[in-house]
Formats: structure tokens, C-alpha cells, sequence
């Protein structure tokens, strides 16, 4: 592990954004088929309705899976959460107090909520999630909550958590 002082490289911040961004959306996607199954009898319904980027308001109402909409629902919500990591990817390089456990925790939970906010009161219709138009309020919340809890997961597995400056002469 390197010290807190010292800055990640672009490449380990990369790489974070990688493995949290993909373990993020993997942990999402999860919640959102979990919501979906139990709110609309159709675990794709919420993924579905994601790729209305591409398909337009009929993938806001497609039942079971179907390639064209969940395929492309997927990707499109995979690529927002890489978007995501790389924004919090960047600012861990930033804030050395994002680099140890308690401000990796903070920061992805603020990350999340950021995202929420964005996602629902600065853009377009068009260009929302989506799944908010299949699940409720507190299965939302469910689905942010677990987008945070693979974004600190994945920060971890990609090494974003910097030791102690005061344990860096001792042996680990």
C-alpha cells in the first residue's frame, strides 16, 4: 500500500474507476432486478426502462427481457456508473482524506447521493435513469444505497485506501 500523503497515479485512478464503477453497477443492477421483481413482477422491467435513452418512452413499459432493452438498458446504466467511479476516482487522487476507510465510505456514500440528485432534479426527462418510472421511492434509495456499497467495495478490491502515514515505517 502506498502512504496517505501520496497521490495515486492516473493509472491506479483508472483502475478504480474500473473495478468500482463495474462492481457499482453490478450491485445496482442487482437491486434494481430485485425491485423490479418484487414491484412489477418483472426483474427487467427497471433495466428496460433505462434504455428509453435509445428506444424512447415504449422501453419505459417492456415487461420480461428483451434483448434490444435490456441489453442496451444495461450497458447505458453500466456506462453512467463508470462515469460515476471516474468522477469519485478523480477526486480520491484529489483529497487524501478520501484515501482512508472512514473518507472512502463518506465519499462513496456522497458520490451516490450526488448522482441521485443529478439523476432527478438536473437532467432532462429524456435522459434519466429511467427506473424511475417502474420502482418506488424507498426501492430507489435501495438501488443508490447499493450503487455506494459497490463503489467502496470496488475502491477497496483497486486498492484506493492509502495505510497511515504513522504505520508507514513499521512492518505490516
Amino acid at each position: 500500500m502506498r502512504p496517505l500523503s501520496e497521490r495515486p497515479s492516473t493509472r491506479t485512478s483508472m483502475r478504480q474507476a474500473l473495478v468500482a464503477g463495474s462492481l457499482a453497477s453490478l450491485l445496482s443492477a442487482g437491486a434494481l432486478a430485485l425491485a423490479g421483481r418484487r414491484e412489477n413482477r418483472s426483474a427487467a422491467a427497471p433495466v428496460n426502462a433505462v434504455s428509453h435513452w435509445y428506444w424512447g418512452n415504449s422501453a419505459l413499459r417492456r415487461q420480461g427481457t428483451v434483448t434490444r432493452h435490456t441489453l442496451v438498458g444495461y450497458l447505458i446504466h453500466h456506462g453512467a456508473s463508470l462515469f460515476w467511479a471516474g468522477l469519485h476516482a478523480r477526486a480520491v487522487r484529489q483529497i487524501a482524506a478520501l484515501r482512508t476507510p472512514t473518507g472512502m465510505v463518506v465519499g462513496c456514500v456522497s458520490t451516490a447521493a450526488i448522482a441521485c440528485f443529478v439523476d432527478f432534479r438536473l437532467t432532462p426527462s429524456r435522459l434519466t435513469p429511467g427506473f424511475e418510472h417502474r420502482l418506488s421511492r424507498p426501492a430507489l434509495a435501495g438501488v443508490y444505497a447499493a450503487f455506494a456499497v459497490g463503489l467502496a467495495a470496488g475502491s477497496l478490491l483497486a486498492g484506493a485506501v492509502a495505510r497511515d502515514p504513522a504505520s508507514a515505517g513499521r512492518d505490516e
